[in-house]
């Protein structure tokens, strides 16, 4: 069996799989509730399955949270968890930027999809929008964009007649209230930046891409952006998985 866990910023998924990779159980934390009492208490489930365990293996980009997780599986299971950045990666991916500049979920989301016959595209919106070029094994660079969650937040927090807003997908570009225009800004906005640094990429690699958009936000952007696009929520691990297994 495999425990495959994704630390982000705002939220940690914790799933086990078995020997025919089936999932078995699927574990949502929000970071706000991370203490060592809370995460004891939702994993206490690995007892079970101790003796089958293969291999743990997580991606992260908070090492704090990171380093609780790891202390806490060892204490249940008497296992040691290792994270993606640490193994030998060089049979799934040819990494030609800084690897100590690449978040392990980045990693993570281009090993899932990387094969030797297409380029791809990954548009992940989490915490900050990430794009990530993958050209057949090589990973060849990103950009980084700001989330949408985080801007909704900050322009709540910071402008006092803007109440806190959950973004939908609207056909309107122009709103009748706060709430509609709000809608519209960050929708449309968002939907123009990442159609041009679509095609900023696409132009500066001259290459043809697919586009996998994967994260939060995947399916409200999926009819809009321009050219084909698959959504993959469990991309992250799914990349993690494929590491741990081989």
């Amino acid at each position: 069996m495999y425990l495959i866990g994704d630390i982000g910023n705002t939220a940690i998924k914790i799933c086990l799989f078995n020997n025919n990779l089936k999932l078995i159980k699927n574990v949502k934390i929000h970071r706000k509730n991370l203490n060592k009492k809370f995460i004891i208490k939702e994993l206490l489930f690995l007892k079970k399955y101790n003796s089958k365990l293969k291999k743990i293996l997580f991606s992260s980009v908070v090492p704090h949270s990171y380093k609780i997780i790891k202390k806490t599986i060892k204490e249940i299971t008497k296992l040691n968890c290792k994270e993606l950045k640490n193994c030998n990666l060089k049979k799934f991916i040819n990494i030609r930027v800084n690897r100590k500049q690449i978040g392990s979920d980045r990693l993570a989301n281009a090993i899932a999809v990387i094969d030797s016959k297409y380029n791809y595209i990954v548009v992940d919106f989490g915490t900050a929008t990430n794009f990530d070029i993958v050209i057949k094994k090589d990973y060849i660079g990103g950009v980084l964009a700001p989330g949408v969650e985080l801007s909704l937040k900050n322009l709540s927090d910071k402008a006092s007649l803007i109440p806190k807003i959950r973004l939908e997908k609207t056909a309107k570009v122009i709103g009748k209230n706060t709430k509609s225009a709000v809608r519209a800004g960050f929708y449309h906005g968002y939907t123009g930046l990442i159609d041009n640094i679509i095609k900023l990429i696409l132009k500066q690699t001259k290459k043809k891409f697919k586009i996998i958009l994967t994260g939060g936000f995947a399916h409200l952007f999926k009819s809009s952006i321009k050219g084909i696009k698959t959504v993959d929520k469990n991309l992250t691990i799914k990349g993690i998985l494929k590491v741990a297994i081989n």
